[in-house]
């Protein structure tokens, strides 16, 4: 059973389901839902009706894409990839991302197990794919849901109730699921995550992004600057491994800029925003989205917070840590 299994490369790990899987996740977001979201608010804000349009279109497309995207991750054969998409749609209505992860991963698994073992396998594989994705999705996406709403309404409702100790705690923890090889967007959209705690979400994940963009670019420069500053932190994951230590200076200054959201400027975010910071600027643009009417407030707290005081904590705190011998040079060397 294990070589066969391991021939069918069904591997039951951490690894392959909560890292490759939900990470593949954020691609299939992006591609649908977040892209969707920056032309829905083109759209608003211009008046112009293509915007719109493509903007349903996109939004319209995201249970596929999940499927789609995770079943890759999983390294599905073509007929496998293909069906997944019809589960991603069924999952993801019926039990929002979680319930699109949950019924494509168990469907992809299923249809990798019989591909190719049969006579009749342009049939028997999308079946079995389809079938024992829609009766997962079904049996399983609602209460996934309601876990999760309830979940992520805690998390706002504490949010509210302490903006200071839940600032820093939510801006950290997001910040650092950014910077991990797991994907932050996918747990703020599965937790719906907005109002203040989404503020604070964003504000963690720019201070993770800008933070190490600014920390490392003596030895990364400016093309170094542009790929974690506007791309992803998640470039430094093999240095951080080498040297934890790397990861302190932006982590501290998502500690600030955390409560600085919440307390100070009361951001506020979408939950297809909350989870990006400053990669391709979808956290700024969603905090606008977020607070149409925000003013002159919101534009400089989005400056501060998404910014100006990650590059500056950053600064700080990475020259004490460079002083006490915590990061050598080259510690934060890009190979790009």
């Amino acid at each position: 059973m294990k070589e066969f299994l391991e021939r069918k490369q069904v591997r039951f790990s951490v690894q392959t389901y909560f890292i490759d899987a939900l990470g593949a996740m954020a691609f299939g977001l992006f591609a649908s839902l977040l892209i969707g979201t920056i032309f829905s608010t083109l759209g608003d804000k211009t008046q112009i009706a293509i915007f719109s349009t493509i903007a349903a279109y996109a939004k319209s497309a995201t249970g596929a894409a999940l499927g789609v995207s995770i079943a890759y991750a999983l390294k599905a054969p073509q007929l496998v990839l293909f069906s997944a998409a019809t589960v991603g749609i069924a999952g993801n209505e019926l039990g929002g991302p979680v319930g699109a992860l949950v019924a494509t991963i168990v469907a992809t698994e299923l249809g990798k197990i019989v591909s190719k073992e049969t006579r009749v396998d342009i049939l028997v594989t999308p079946g079995v794919t389809i079938i024992s994705g829609v009766l997962i999705a079904q049996f399983v996406g609602p209460g996934v849901s309601q876990f999760m709403t309830f979940f992520g309404n805690m998390v706002k409702t504490a949010t509210e109730m302490q903006p200071f100790f839940m600032g820093i705690l939510v801006s950290a923890l997001i910040g650092i699921a950014l910077t991990l090889p797991i994907s932050s967007a996918a747990i703020c959209i599965m937790l719906s995550l907005d109002g203040i705690a989404g503020g604070a979400a964003t504000a963690g994940c720019c201070a993770q992004m800008i933070g190490f963009a600014v920390l490392s670019f003596w030895e990364n420069g400016w093309g170094g600057l542009l790929a974690q500053g506007l791309g992803t932190s998640m470039l430094q994951m093999g240095n951080i491994v080498k040297n934890p230590k790397i990861w302190i200076a932006p982590t501290l200054a998502s500690m600030v800029t955390g409560p600085v959201s919440t307390l100070v400027f009361r951001l506020e975010n979408i939950p297809a925003g909350s989870g990006m910071g400053t990669c391709g600027l979808v956290g700024p643009i969603g905090i606008y989205t977020a607070m149409p009417e925000g003013g002159l407030k919101m534009w400089l707290g989005i400056l501060l917070v998404c910014f100006l005081l990650p590059a500056v904590l950053a600064m700080i705190f990475g020259s004490v840590l460079r002083r006490a011998g915590w990061i050598k040079e080259g510690d934060l060397k890009l190979d790009l």
